[in-house]
């Protein structure tokens, strides 16, 4: 059967009775829904006052293709204005990078040099750096420095890159991951905490498992705790059988009773499931 949409010659096709393939209409059903369950379940959303398109998704759902495809070019034309206006915030970036009017120093504690910053930026990103910052003793000369005793030069420099641009490379986000988790988790930086969850996550492995959940423990991620511990209960021999398991159950017994306890309880569900199906 000749394809009104994806014939290699539709021309040759006699209007008013064209068809479409079985994959195309699928195709174009498949389009329609999901274009009307972001519809439906996405409130409208303001992007600029000014614009022309001043809502992220049209008020009534689409009725057909064409209104489809024109919800998929308003996205486009979305992603190009977003583009545009991190590429105008990346002048954060720039002014950390050469050190542009920066009015605070922060020091890291392993006796690395200070790392000049800007107070606006460190109190917009942390209620707790606001805080400090709103301090008697951070309000006196712009030389004043804040001591970050936890973090190492490398990791404190990772940390600023991410406040003042929202982002890093793959190869410093898994070579700092717990360093920033954790410093995430005292400053109360919860969009750092989600993309150090996500880097964890996407390389939980049996090397790293018990890494993961105990810094997952320290800074209550519910959610990755569960993840690293069903983990670590399926591939025990992997895991357990080793000398960095030995130093884990030393620094963290209550874990250790937490992965026996799961361990158990997943032997019992095993067993039971074999008993009933036999």
């Amino acid at each position: 059967m000749d394809c009104s949409i994806c014939s290699a010659m539709p021309f040759i096709l006699r209007p008013p009775r064209n068809s479409i393939c079985a994959s195309c209409y699928e195709g174009a059903r498949s389009i329609i829904a999901l274009t009307n369950k972001f519809q439906q379940v996405a409130m409208p959303v303001d992007i600029d006052k000014s614009s022309t398109n001043s809502t992220l998704f049209p008020t009534s759902p689409s009725k057909g293709f064409g209104n489809a495809l024109k919800w998929f070019k308003e996205m486009k034309d979305l992603e190009e204005e977003l583009t545009e206006k991190m590429t105008f915030l990346g002048g954060f970036v720039a002014a950390f990078r050469d050190q542009l009017h920066s009015d605070i120093q922060l020091k890291p504690g392993d006796q690395g040099p200070s790392i000049p910053a800007h107070r606006a930026v460190l109190a917009t990103r942390s209620i707790i750096f606001r805080n400090m910052l709103d301090a008697d003793g951070c309000k006196a000369a712009p030389n004043d420095t804040i001591t970050l005793p936890e973090l190492s030069y490398e990791e404190l420099e990772s940390l600023l890159e991410f406040l003042y641009s929202g982002h890093l490379s793959e190869e410093k986000l898994q070579k700092h991951v717990y360093a920033l988790s954790t410093a995430a988790d005292k400053y109360e930086i919860p969009f750092l905490q989600r993309s150090c969850g996500q880097q964890m996550l996407k390389s939980l492995n049996s090397t790293n498992a018990l890494d993961v959940l105990e810094i997952s423990d320290n800074c209550c991620n519910q959610s990755l705790k569960e993840t690293a511990l069903n983990f670590i209960v399926k591939n025990m021999e992997e895991v357990v059988f080793t000398s960095r398991f030995d130093a884990f159950a030393l620094r963290n017994p209550h874990l250790t009773v937490q992965i026996t306890r799961a361990s158990f309880m997943d032997i019992k569900f095993r067993r039971n499931g074999v008993a009933r199906d036999v």
